[in-house]
C-alpha cells in the first residue's frame, strides 16, 4: 500500500497532495501526486526542472481526459493550468525509463508525449479518488518491474539520488566501476542529458528548502555564491531571491516543496 500523504498545499486557487509509493517501488517511483485548480480561470505556472519523469492523467472544464508522459526538463517552462483542472500523476525516477517504460525518453527533452487514454488500464473514472488511484498505480507498477535489474545501474542511481546530485562523475566512476564515457553515453541515449547535467538539476532542486528559508547562499557544494546564483537562474529563469518571493505561487514545485 502506498504511504499516506507526506505533504499538502492549499491556496485560494490550488490544491496539491503528495503520497509516497510502496517501498518495493522506491528504485523506480518517487511519488504519486495530485494537483487541482479549483477556480473558474486559468492559472499561469512555471514548471521547473526537477529530474523526474511525470506520467499525468488529467481533465479540465475545457479539455477531455488525457494521458501525458513528460521527458526531462532542462529549462523553466511556462504553462497554463486550465480552469477546474484535475491532475493525478506518477513521478518516476530515471531507472523506470529502461525497466518500466522500456523506451528511451531522450527525444522528449523539454517536451512531452500523449499516450493512449487507456494507458495501463487507467481512465477518467480513476480520477474520482486519489487514494484509490495510488493503490491501483502501486499494484500496476509492481506487475511491470522485471526480475533482473542491472546491479551497476541500481548502484549508480542510489548514489546519485542519495547525494541529491552532490557527487562528482569521478566518484561515481570509482564506486560503480563504469567509465565516465560509458555513463554519459547511457545518460544521453536514454534520457537526453549528460550525467553532470542531471546531477546539476538534482542539486538545483535540493536548494529549494534553503531558498524558501531565506538562505540565499550555496549549501549544495557550489563553488561560490555567484556560481549558485548562475545555476538557479539557468534552471529557474530568475534569481534565488525572486524564486523565494514566488509571486502568485507561479513556481508550483517550489510552492509544494517536492524536493526531499
Amino acid at each position: 500500500m502506498p504511504q499516506r500523504s507526506l505533504h499538502s498545499l492549499a491556496t485560494s486557487s490550488i490544491f496539491f497532495q503528495l503520497n509516497k509509493p510502496d517501498a518495493s517501488l522506491t528504485n523506480f517511483v518517487e511519488s504519486y501526486w495530485m494537483l487541482q485548480n479549483n477556480t473558474d480561470t486559468d492559472k499561469e505556472i512555471v514548471v521547473l526542472p526537477d529530474g523526474r519523469i511525470d506520467l499525468t492523467f488529467s481533465t479540465s472544464s475545457s479539455e477531455a481526459f488525457h494521458v501525458i508522459r513528460s521527458g526531462l526538463e532542462t529549462l523553466p517552462q511556462v504553462a497554463h493550468l486550465k480552469a477546474h483542472t484535475l491532475i493525478f500523476a506518477v513521478s518516476f525516477k530515471l531507472l523506470a525509463t529502461e525497466y518500466i517504460f522500456r523506451t528511451p525518453i531522450s527525444p522528449f527533452i523539454n517536451f512531452a508525449e500523449f499516450l493512449p487514454d487507456d494507458f495501463w488500464g487507467f481512465g477518467e473514472d480513476d480520477l474520482a479518488s486519489f487514494d484509490t488511484f495510488c493503490q491501483k498505480a502501486n499494484h500496476t507498477l509492481q506487475t511491470l518491474i522485471p526480475q533482473d535489474i542491472d546491479a551497476r545501474k541500481r548502484q549508480l542511481f542510489d548514489l546519485i539520488y542519495s547525494s541529491k546530485g552532490e557527487i562528482t562523475v569521478k566518484s561515481l566512476t570509482d564506486q560503480v566501476k563504469w567509465s565516465s564515457r560509458q555513463m554519459n553515453r547511457y545518460f544521453n541515449d536514454q534520457f537526453g542529458v549528460s550525467l553532470k547535467t542531471y546531477c546539476n538539476i538534482l542539486r538545483f532542486r535540493a536548494s529549494f528548502p534553503h531558498i524558501k528559508e531565506g538562505k540565499l547562499f550555496p549549501e549544495q557544494n557550489f563553488a561560490d555564491q555567484s556560481h549558485f546564483i548562475k545555476e538557479v537562474k539557468k534552471f529557474a529563469g530568475v534569481s534565488p531571491k525572486e524564486l523565494k518571493r514566488n509571486l502568485n505561487d507561479r513556481f508550483i514545485q517550489f510552492s509544494a516543496l517536492l524536493s526531499e
